[in-house]
């Protein structure tokens, strides 16, 4: 339409009267505002209206500020509540910016803050006037929320029974409004996500959500706000703003006013009622009298529960208006200590791991009701916290909230507690009166008796009667104790029972006395130990064969290293060769359980040539010495014939082939000649010896041999070495360089560091060897050296 046309002239003038109108209401709000303001002057000053108008325009001039501007400034200082908490929050946020920027910079920021608080105080002074929820939505909209961006926005209040009503809404069609009107409980919205968070939901679009909510259509991609609105603790509904488009993360100061805002909402719905609608039943609201009633018609325990704010205003407990005539205290209070204390000053436990306050916070705040089952309740009694075990139910009815317990029956629980554990120890109870003569037994101790339970109990004093004869005197010790000393007493016995069986039973009692020091009853319990002690003899038992055998294994130890010693000395006499040092060393083990079969031999033959052999057979024991001991000497008793040192390994394979058991060993044999100053030696899957020329020190070169006794027959190599004067040859067992962690190759290197150089003496050099050896595997040690003269 053109801005001529009748039409375009008549909406012209629409438009510019409405604009009229919202500025005319503007104004009236701002000017319930002023004159607010300038009450709070007159109260202050002690001045008339006349004069406080002045000082306000003087004052908001010499502020550089509109005197609607100051206005707010002065109500927000005499009010100090949350609206002033957020326009103070707008101010300090602006303090920066007038220190940084400067001129027009620094007047831009004053008014950002002020045109956001005299937002608030407008809106807050549209939804103290307003009539109706509607009313205050459409006010918020306007004067708080579109300059804000935001294009619409829900009040929802919640049910008794979880649900929400929506009770106020602006920026939504009609038809959306109507069909949004009820929630039922239990539905997920974004309206019910804000109810359950404290904090509130920020949503940067609708459309990521999933969730359904009002005006889904109309902005399927904008951004949503849901934040709770309470007061004094209790959550009265929601407050839902709709942004047209995606919304960006808001700076804390436009979040404290969305908080703000909900206050707001709150007041308003402390008095809201739902109307009666199609489909919805009225919900009643009954008061604390109308609770109590009710919860005297429980039969269990009910606690009537009213809030108890602090001075702020917050919510700080909850005061016990009322306790029901069936209740009962898991201390064994009675019911005019608990009725009239605070919640947490008579369980002050229910703060801790059971979260009972914090439930029932919640389901003040909420509405929603909770219930639980095998829930802790503790008391504190003397310091002391006494539990007990029950079902939970809370629900809120107006401002009061409804507390039941059913605490679970600790008499039942126990018995049966009792029983179980009767069972599984073989334990019998009994309980005689010694006056009227009647026994009590329960079914456990018929069953230990071998007798059915319809027989007559057997008396104390006929106990011996069913015990065998050889338990008599203990039995008579443990009556005389009982009956005349009047003490408890306990004995343990072998019952012979009616079927024949013998059971061993452990008998304790203890008397009861009347008011005049008479012996009234006795009461005890049986214990079948059986087992205990059948497993007792078996341990007997196997502790004196464990004793036996270890006696064995000690005594075989000792003798098996007599045997060695006597073999093997672990000192020898030295050996008389012209031109020759001859020395040995043998070290056993440490542990004498680990006696081996390493074996050594420095012997000068008949035709003159010095044999040279050490060798170690396989395992430990008694078997590894005898073994050593026979192939020792049968290696001695063979060297006599003048066979070079293969021959006599091929040999001594053969002997260790057909000795019992099996025997393995290894060995290195060698033949010295003074006069030409050779060895001629052989292995059998031995380590070389080691040959040390002054500096230098080396294995020599690997002859083939396998070891001894792993086949019938075998052929060693042999090998001739020419040695100097000063030359050191040493031969050695395993047990000198061995380790569990490294290889032999790095083991017999470590050999070689430490056998250079020499010292002047052989035995010395062989000293030091098993001073400094590195070993670890608590082996046997034999060492044999030579050094030419």
């Amino acid at each position: 339409m053109t801005p001529l046309s009748p039409v375009g002239r008549l909406a012209a003038t629409v438009d510019r009267l409405s604009r009229e109108v919202r500025a005319a209401q503007a104004e009236a709000e701002g000017r319930a505002l002023v004159e607010l303001a300038k009450g709070i002057l007159v109260a202050r000053l002690g001045c008339g209206p006349a004069q406080a108008a002045r000082q306000l325009a003087e004052l908001a001039e010499q502020s550089r500020v509109t005197p609607l501007e100051f206005a707010v400034d002065v109500i927000n200082q005499a009010a100090r509540d949350r609206v002033s908490e957020v326009t103070d929050a707008f101010l300090a946020a602006t303090t920066a910016v007038r220190s940084a920027d400067a001129g027009d910079g620094a007047d831009a920021g004053e008014a950002g803050a002020g045109s956001a608080a005299v937002r608030l105080r407008a809106a807050e002074s549209g939804a103290l006037a307003a009539d109706d929820t509607q009313a205050v939505a459409d006010a918020l909209l306007e004067q708080a929320l579109r300059p804000l961006g935001a294009a619409a926005v829900a009040i929802w209040a919640a049910g008794y029974d979880g649900s929400l009503t929506l009770a106020g809404s602006a920026g939504f069609s009609a038809a959306e409004a109507t069909r949004w009107h009820y929630v039922p409980p239990d539905v997920t919205t974004v309206a019910r996500c804000g109810l359950t968070e404290r904090a509130g939901q920020w949503f940067t679009s609708l459309g990521e959500t999933g969730l359904p909510s009002v005006g889904r259509h109309q902005y399927p991609d904008g951004g949503r706000v849901a934040v709770p609105a309470g007061t004094g603790g209790r959550i009265h509904g929601v407050l839902e703003i709709v942004w047209p488009v995606p919304l960006a993360p808001q700076p804390p100061q436009v979040v404290r006013q969305v908080e703000a805002l909900a206050e707001l909402c709150a007041h308003t719905l402390e008095s809201y009622v739902p109307p009666h609608g199609a489909g919805q039943e009225p919900r009643i609201m009954p008061d604390a009298v109308e609770l109590m009633d009710l919860a005297d018609g429980l039969y269990d325990p009910a606690l009537v529960l009213v809030p108890h704010l602090d001075a702020a205003g917050h919510l700080a407990d909850f005061r016990i208006q009322h306790v029901n005539k069936s209740f009962l205290d898991p201390a064994g209070r009675p019911r005019a200590v608990v009725g009239g204390a605070l919640l947490l000053e008579a369980y002050p436990m229910a703060a801790g791991e059971s979260e009972l306050f914090q439930n029932v916070e919640r389901v003040y705040a909420t509405g929603e009701p909770f219930r639980a089952r095998r829930i802790n309740l503790t008391a504190l009694v003397d310091q002391v916290p006494l539990s007990a075990v029950a079902d939970i139910s809370i629900s809120r009815h107006g401002n009061a909230v409804l507390l039941i317990w059913r605490i679970e029956d600790e008499t039942a629980r126990l018995a049966s507690l009792l029983q179980h554990a009767q069972r599984l120890g073989r334990i019998g109870g009994f309980e005689e009166n010694l006056l009227t003569g009647e026994i009590t037994w329960n079914g456990q101790l018929f069953d230990l008796y071998g007798r059915p339970q319809t027989s007559t109990p057997v008396p104390l004093e006929e106990l011996t009667s069913h015990a065998h004869p050889d338990d008599a005197v203990t039995i008579g010790r443990f009556l005389r104790t009982l009956l005349h000393h009047r003490r408890p007493a306990s004995a343990a016995f072998r019952l012979q029972r009616p079927d024949g069986v013998t059971r061993h039973v452990r008998l304790v009692a203890e008397p009861v006395l009347d008011t005049d020091d008479r012996l009234l009853v006795v009461r005890g319990a049986y214990q079948d130990i059986s087992a205990q002690h059948w497993t007792e003899v078996a341990l007997a038992a196997t502790r004196d064969q464990l004793a036996h055998t270890e006696q064995q294994a000690i005594e075989r130890a000792r003798l098996t290293l007599q045997l060695q010693h006597a073999i093997m000395p672990p000192a020898q006499a030295p050996l008389r060769v012209p031109d020759l040092q001859v020395a040995v060393r043998y070290r056993p083990a440490e542990t004498e359980q680990l006696v081996g079969g390493d074996w050594y031999d420095a012997v000068r033959l008949p035709n003159g040539l010095v044999l040279l052999c050490v060798g170690d057979v396989s395992g430990h024991g008694i078997e590894a010495a005898t073994s050593m001991v026979v192939l020792r000497n049968a290696l001695r008793g063979l060297a006599v014939t003048g066979a070079g040192p293969g021959q006599l390994l091929s040999w001594l394979n053969i002997v260790a082939h057909h000795l019992t058991g099996g025997v393995t060993a290894t060995a290195v044999c060698g033949l010295y000649d003074p006069a030409r100053r050779t060895l001629r030696w052989a292995r059998a899957g031995h380590l070389p010896p080691v040959l040390v020329r002054g500096a230098q020190a080396g294995p020599l070169p690997l002859v083939k041999g396998m070891l001894l006794g792993a086949v019938a027959e075998a052929s060693y190599e042999e090998d001739e070495v020419q040695l100097a004067a000063e030359d050191t040859l040493l031969m050695y067992t395993d047990g000198l360089i061995e380790r569990r962690d490294r290889s032999v190759e790095e083991s017999l290197a470590q050999l070689l560091s430490t056998v250079r150089p020499a010292p002047d003496s052989l035995d010395q050099h062989l000293d030091r060897l098993l001073t400094y050896s590195r070993s670890d595997t608590d082996d046997d040690t034999c060492l044999v050296g030579i050094r030419v003269g």
